[in-house]
This record gives structure tokens, C-alpha cells and sequence, in this order.
């Protein structure tokens, strides 16, 4: 069984991110023309690096391949990344490999995938600079092996469009739980619904991870 939770806005201060060759950290936004470009430089995941034919999500992948181990900029794992526990948790119940992030700004990636900051959102609370919206080009990343393995889906329903398309090509079920009155969504071929009730409203599943964490919930009622 493999988890996907979705991303969260507050992530750790101190995390590393890319540098450009004037110093300035690059951050990444939804809409990076929205501020003038001076302590730090915006960017989206998909425009072109500094002096490179390749894009900084290009570049991501590359230095994860080959600087995972020595990490120079010192760029944080996807679930260490995020303030929020809920993510260390469900990493240490279920182990690095099986537990994912669905980002607004890089789709589904692993949970020791090295990240950097980046403020992009699907919240209808989100502005201009990180509001990501159906117009916009993204080339997500989907890295869960397609293993016939369940994989269970925590977040709103802002981010299912995302998750669905992402997992539309996997083998094994998807079960999505979701905390409004009715399902939300589409019901598809090889998707669960299953409601988690809590009284929380905002960031609800935080609370479903918790549980899943503490084994409070039987995946497989």
C-alpha cells in the first residue's frame, strides 16, 4: 500500500533551495511575474534555468540523481520539508518508499525526494503569485511504480483533479478519503471513496493521517 497526502503551505525555514550565479536563492511561485524579481528570484518549476536548455525541474531531477548523497545546498526530503508532523508520521509508520506528496508544484514525488521551497497552491485562498490555475503548463512528475499496489489518497478536493490525472494509468485500486457530507469528484474505475468524519473542516486530513499513522483506521473497510 502507498500513501499520498497533499502538499501544505507552511514548509521549514531553514530549507536549502537552488542559487543563482548572483547569490539570490530561487523560489518557486505559480506566477512569478506578479513581483519584481530582487532578494530572491521567482520562477515556475517548468521555466528554463539560469544559462541551461534545461528547466529547474530538469535540473531537480538531476541532482537528485547525483547529489542525494552530499546534498550541497542542502535541499530537505518532500516530508521533512513541510512543517506540518502528519508527514514524518506517515513515514514512519509506513517507511519512505511507500509514502508520496501530491505538490502543487511538482505533482506526485516520493517522500525523500529533495525539494525545494516553492508557494503553489489549488486553494481558491491562494492569490495571484501562487494560485495555480487550469491555464498554466506544468509538466508534473508521477513517480509511484505502477506495481498494482494500493494507493490511498488524503486531501481536498481541490487537488483530486491533480491526483486523479497523475494516477489514472495505475493497476492497483485508489482509495481517496474525503470528509465532506457526499463524495467529491468523479466516480471512477478503480477508485474507493471512504468519508473520514472529524469535526475538523480545514486541513482535515491531517487528522486522517494521524489516524492511519496510530493504525486507528483499517484500510481495508
Amino acid at each position: 500500500m502507498k500513501i499520498v497526502i497533499q502538499c501544505a503551505g507552511s514548509k521549514t525555514p531553514s530549507a536549502g533551495s537552488f542559487r543563482m550565479m548572483d547569490g539570490r536563492q530561487v523560489f518557486f511561485v505559480a506566477d512569478p511575474t506578479v513581483l519584481v524579481q530582487n532578494d530572491f528570484f521567482y520562477a515556475k518549476p517548468d521555466d528554463l534555468a539560469e544559462e541551461s536548455e534545461e528547466s529547474w525541474r530538469q535540473k531537480l531531477v538531476e541532482y537528485n540523481k547525483s547529489f542525494a548523497d552530499k546534498n550541497p545546498l542542502h535541499l530537505l526530503p518532500a516530508y521533512k520539508l513541510y512543517t506540518n508532523p502528519a508527514y514524518s508520521r506517515l513515514v514512519g509508520k509506513f517507511g519512505k518508499k511507500n509514502v508520496f506528496i501530491l505538490s502543487a508544484g511538482w505533482g506526485i514525488i516520493p517522500a525523500d525526494f529533495l525539494t525545494p521551497p516553492y508557494d503553489i497552491t489549488f486553494s481558491a485562498s491562494g492569490d495571484q503569485l501562487n494560485r495555480r490555475r487550469k491555464y498554466h503548463t506544468y509538466q508534473d512528475f508521477s513517480m509511484i511504480e505502477n506495481d498494482g499496489d494500493e494507493v490511498v489518497f488524503l486531501g481536498g478536493k481541490s487537488y483530486l483533479p491533480l491526483f486523479y490525472d497523475l494516477t489514472k494509468d495505475l493497476k492497483g485500486q485508489r482509495t481517496i478519503f474525503y470528509n465532506s457530507l457526499t463524495p467529491p469528484g468523479r466516480l471512477l474505475r478503480n477508485v474507493r471513496m471512504v468519508r473520514f468524519e472529524t469535526t475538523t473542516r480545514t486541513n482535515w486530513h491531517y487528522k486522517c493521517a494521524q489516524a492511519l499513522s496510530d493504525g486507528q483506521i483499517d484500510i481495508g473497510k
